[in-house]
């Protein structure tokens, strides 16, 4: 009779615990819980800080596009460019300034201003508001009353414009 209840007690089930099985579908269940969360919190940190990148571009070419615009409309002489890309002139209090696109750089005079420009073009009206273009001849620079800048910017490198900036800048010391 000892060894029947004995044997009774070896072979009870304990049906307070869990099963090898039930452990390793709650570890699965876990499991695909936690590697959702990481994916989503992994998505909203990577295009939390390509936010950042692109703020920062944005304010980036919105200073460089005040720094141009303030010394632009001071000019007293705009050197007409046959290139769009680019702008010669001078004003009474900084003399001789160039902007220019050199590569995907803006650059004023030899010092870079900001990166991944896509393009950049400027153009140029008189006191009629019709532009002045160079189709054969060079125009007379001192009909030059008005300049028009558009500026885009590329921040994910794509070729697509991440940022459009435009300008019209009327000359305050034109024709003095």
């Amino acid at each position: 009779m000892r060894g029947n209840k004995l044997s009774n007690i070896l072979f009870t089930k304990n049906k307070n615990g869990f099963t090898l099985i039930e452990m390793m579908i709650v570890v699965a269940i876990l499991g695909i819980i936690i590697l959702g969360l990481v994916t989503f919190f992994t998505g909203g940190t990577r295009s939390w800080v390509t936010g950042q990148h692109q703020l920062e571009a944005q304010r980036n070419a919105r200073l460089s596009m005040d720094q141009m615009v303030r010394e632009i409309r001071e000019a007293d002489y705009i050197e007409f460019s046959s290139t769009s890309s680019s702008i010669d002139f001078h004003t009474p209090f900084h003399g001789n300034i160039s902007y220019s696109l050199s590569g995907n750089d803006l650059k004023r005079d030899s010092n870079t201003l900001i990166n991944n420009i896509l393009t950049l073009d400027f153009s140029y009206f008189d006191n009629s508001d019709t532009e002045i273009d160079s189709p054969l001849s060079e125009p007379d620079e001192s009909n030059i009353s008005k300049v028009h800048i558009d500026l885009q910017v590329d921040v994910d490198k794509d070729n697509s414009p991440d940022i459009t900036l435009n300008s019209d800048i009327n000359l305050r010391n034109h024709g003095l």
